[in-house]
């Protein structure tokens, strides 16, 4: 028996014993309304996803292939008209999930207006936009079973057995629109102890999967820009703790922790590191100091910091900033200790922010991880802050002139130019481009592909291109024209918006409430009934 026919019994049962006071209470309409209200807190959400990500952890360890994907959401609109097109095109959310950006919440969610991503922005704001979310993508699931529930009725009115029995199995077998969150903290707002208070916070909302990063969190800067500054791995795994903790004090024994590292392309650091013995994780991540080593205390300043390092006496070099720095061409090295180091010590899969997408150079760094840690596996960064054009076609041009093959007639540095379009080089760029997910995923160990801020791009897009025509000669046309006349054709959902918004929905509660007294407004007179 079904979990839909289960609740039709229990709830026959109940009104049974209630009595006659309950006669206006249609067991059915009470098994619908669990139906679509399977997820009762965010706490059962993360608990369903989280099993959900582990299962695909298990099976992309068996098979490289099965990778997953996301797309970064800033609305619980936009990820909910996602998660509806994913199942209208693929018919199943399978592998799909959600990626919360940090950079969009400070670009697009701050009291603040549009922030800087160097976490200014309220962190509640972020526990905020994951309960967001996840409301919309229950909304969803609302909205289709609704969909659902008035054909069943509408085949057992017209007595159709076959259709009724084939609504009632889709009913019974439905896929919910809810999926794992991947969700950025961040350097983790402020010390351990905040981490932790936030972390909670966001799992509570729903949250089965944290993203921490290892720089400083008052000079947090985005992955893609300069002056980044790292923090020794101690305060950093202090901090998988807390984030490790929240989880198991919340019950969600399964939370995943992605351990994200910025030391390819920071060079600098706040603090040296605490180290006890030679060779120790502090001793490790000093010996990367740049800095000059001394015999004498003549060769001391005032202000001067002085560590013994490699058994000999080191003067780092600090900035005006207080900031030390890092000898140059040692961050594929750092990247590697802190992979190893974080994957030892409680996190499940790692992050590494690179300058560019290869795969190549991806998978130096991970080949070495895994001589350490076999199953270590990426959550990667498919980051519009690269120039996918411009990287890829200058990866074909270096990889034909190294075949030894003509490129006299390209211009490396101009290769984003529309003048190359059609040439074999830029076919050749847009397959690789293509294919990056997939190659990346077998040959350089990313279980889980994301693009940050996808729909931040999108959403401006279509914007300038509808004010473009609408404010303009177009007029009325742009609107019709380029969007109306596209969602009925491609049958997008939100063509009818009551309905999206739950009017249907209302309709059919005000008639379990108050049968046919109820009043309706989706009656002849709606405008939507001419969407069909």
């Amino acid at each position: 028996m079904s979990a839909y026919q289960n609740d039709i019994k229990a709830a026959a049962e109940l009104k049974e014993k209630a009595g006659s006071g309950w006669s206006a209470i249609n067991p059915e309409s009470v098994a619908r309304m669990r139906a679509q209200n399977r997820f009762k807190t965010g706490l059962d959400v993360a608990k369903y996803t989280a099993a959900i990500m582990r299962k695909d952890m298990a099976e992309y360890d068996a098979d490289s292939s099965v990778y997953t994907q996301s797309l970064g959401c800033w609305h619980g609109f936009i990820g909910q008209q996602k998660l509806i097109s994913i199942k209208k095109h693929l018919k199943t959310t399978n592998k799909r999930y959600l990626y919360l950006s940090g950079w969009m919440v400070a670009a697009l969610r701050s009291e603040f207006g549009p922030l800087p991503d160097q976490s200014m922005h309220e962190k509640t704001s972020v526990a905020a936009l994951i309960e967001e979310l996840y409301t919309f993508l229950r909304q969803a699931d609302a909205r289709e079973l609704d969909l659902l529930f008035t054909a069943l009725d509408a085949a057992r009115e017209a007595g159709d057995q076959a259709r009724a029995a084939e609504i009632q199995s889709q009913i019974d077998n439905y896929e919910t629109h809810v999926v794992p969150i991947i969700a950025d903290i961040d350097a983790g707002f402020g010390n351990a102890e905040a981490t932790y208070l936030l972390a909670k916070k966001m799992i509570e909302a729903g949250a089965c999967c944290i993203q921490i990063e290892n720089q400083v969190s008052d000079e947090k800067q985005c992955g893609h820009q300069d002056g980044k500054v790292t923090v020794p791995h101690s305060d950093f795994l202090a901090k998988i703790n807390a984030v490790r903790y929240a989880f198991l004090e919340l019950g969600v024994d399964d939370g995943v922790i992605v351990a994200r590292t910025d030391s390819l392309g920071a060079g600098l650091t706040k603090q040296i590191a605490v180290t006890n013995e030679p060779g120790d994780l502090g001793d490790q991540y000093n010996s990367f100091l740049d800095g000059d080593y001394i015999t004498s205390a003549d060769d001391i300043q005032n202000g001067d910091v002085v560590i013994k390092s490699n058994g000999k006496l080191l003067k780092p070099k600090r900035l005006a900033s207080g900031l030390f720095q890092f000898r140059k061409d040692t961050g594929v090295d750092r990247v590697v200790l802190d992979c190893i180091t974080s994957l030892q010590n409680g996190a499940d899969l790692l992050w590494i922010e690179t300058e560019k997408p290869h795969v190549g150079q991806i998978a130096e760094m991970v080949n070495r991880i895994r001589e350490v840690v076999p199953n270590a596996k990426l959550v990667y960064n498919n980051s519009p802050s690269f120039n996918w054009t411009l990287n890829f076609r200058q990866q074909v041009f270096d990889a034909m002139a190294e075949e030894g093959k003509d490129v006299s007639a390209y211009d490396r540095a101009k290769l984003m130019s529309v003048e190359y379009d059609e040439t074999e080089l830029a076919q050749l760029a847009d397959e690789k481009i293509r294919t990056f997910q997939a190659d990346a995923s077998r040959e350089a160990g990313i279980f889980h592909h994301l693009i940050t801020l996808p729909t931040y791009h999108t959403a401006a897009l279509s914007t300038d291109n509808l004010a473009k025509g609408y404010f303009d000669k177009e007029g009325m046309l742009a609107y019709v024209k380029g969007v109306q006349r596209q969602e009925i054709r491609q049958g997008i959902a939100c063509v009818k918006h009551q309905n999206m918004a739950g009017s249907d929905i209302g309709d059919n509660h005000k008639e379990y409430f108050a049968g046919e007294a109820a009043l309706k407004a989706g009656g002849k007179d709606n405008t939507m009934n001419q969407f069909g």
